[in-house]
């Protein structure tokens, strides 16, 4: 009788000891299963303009979902959020805009109805104030066009690193070295444009084009940069901003003129047609992108190949237009 009761005990101790031992694995899996889950969670970003869109691209990687909102072709000035821009952007985990009062009507509604407005950061907040464009009849005072020095726009980069990797620590070893990797292709893509740009003898190297978002490039690669419209595509192009223009490419014999890609074509026709009533010809040398890049897949549908565009299409076309004058 003893003997039985001693190997009953034994077996309800067995039982006990099992039903324990599952009981701590499955703690242990659901624990591990949770830790897995929350590493593998990716961040929710929304980018404003594209150029922003590929830094994230490149510096976050498969550790996070990006939306950029303003697209190919797309002027970001005069750019209103649709009912669709305003949930990405409130329920997203960071939003990275560029700041400057670029994308006023972004800004303007979207942002202060956000309860969490700590989660917008603006990428040139990073640049140093003392090397950006004043640009007094711009809203906020300075041009917004920073990335068309290639230079600054590292600084940018540099500011979406830090926020990618002090949101999300657990990835942020690997946000800084895709951050490190990309840094290095900016630095090689800036020091490119400065050799082409050299090939240009430095008094013909003036840049006339449909708006002034050239400054930083100007600033950067050494032209002198004319505008037909102002900073702000908003402005409406005058008929004494076409004389003017004209005067300007008829004086200093500027073969060459360029449209960019966000803008109509008519006031540059315009110019055109008034430097041609005047006796002279100045051809329109290519398209540029001014604030959007290309069509996504193609090589100007990222930031360093749409710089390589607008670099080498402003240097060949002035390099054969001048020998051609020659």
């Amino acid at each position: 009788m003893h003997r039985y009761f001693f190997k009953r005990s034994l077996c309800l101790l067995g039982l006990l000891l099992f039903t324990f031992a599952c009981g701590c694995q499955k703690d242990r899996t659901e624990d591990i299963t949770k830790a897995k889950s929350k590493t593998e969670k990716k961040l929710n970003v929304v980018a404003t303009i594209s150029m922003i869109t590929d830094i994230v691209h490149n510096v976050g990687g498969d550790r996070i979902d990006v939306t950029g909102i303003i697209g190919e072709g797309i002027d970001p000035h005069l750019y209103k959020p649709t009912a669709k821009d305003t949930k990405q952007l409130t329920e997203a985990d960071i939003i990275f805009y560029n700041g400057l009062h670029l994308e006023v009507r972004i800004t303007g509604t979207v942002f202060d109805k956000m309860k969490d407005k700590t989660k917008a950061v603006a990428v040139t907040d990073g640049i140093d104030r003392s090397r950006l464009r004043i640009a007094s009849e711009f809203i906020g005072g300075y041009d917004p066009h920073v990335w068309h020095d290639a230079s600054l726009w590292m600084k940018a980069t540099e500011r979406v690193r830090d926020t990618l990797a002090h949101t999300d620590p657990i990835n942020a070893e690997y946000y800084h070295s895709n951050a490190k990797n990309y840094l290095a292709t900016l630095q090689t893509l800036h020091e490119n444009m400065q050799k082409l740009a050299a090939q240009v003898p430095a008094k013909r190297r003036v840049l006339v084009t449909t708006h002034d978002a050239f400054g930083y490039l100007g600033k950067a690669y050494g032209f002198e940069v004319r505008g037909l419209l102002g900073i702000n595509t908003e402005d409406e192009v005058g008929i004494a901003d076409v004389r003017d223009l004209a005067a300007f490419i008829i004086e200093h014999r500027i073969p060459t003129m360029f449209v960019d890609t966000s803008s109509p074509r008519r006031g540059i026709m315009s110019v055109q047609d008034a430097v041609r009533a005047n006796g002279f010809n100045v051809k329109i040398g290519g398209g540029l992108f001014a604030d959007a890049m290309g069509t996504p897949g193609t090589p100007e549908g990222t930031y360093v190949g749409m710089m390589r565009h607008n670099i080498d299409t402003i240097v060949n076309s002035l390099q054969t237009e001048l020998a051609y004058q020659e």
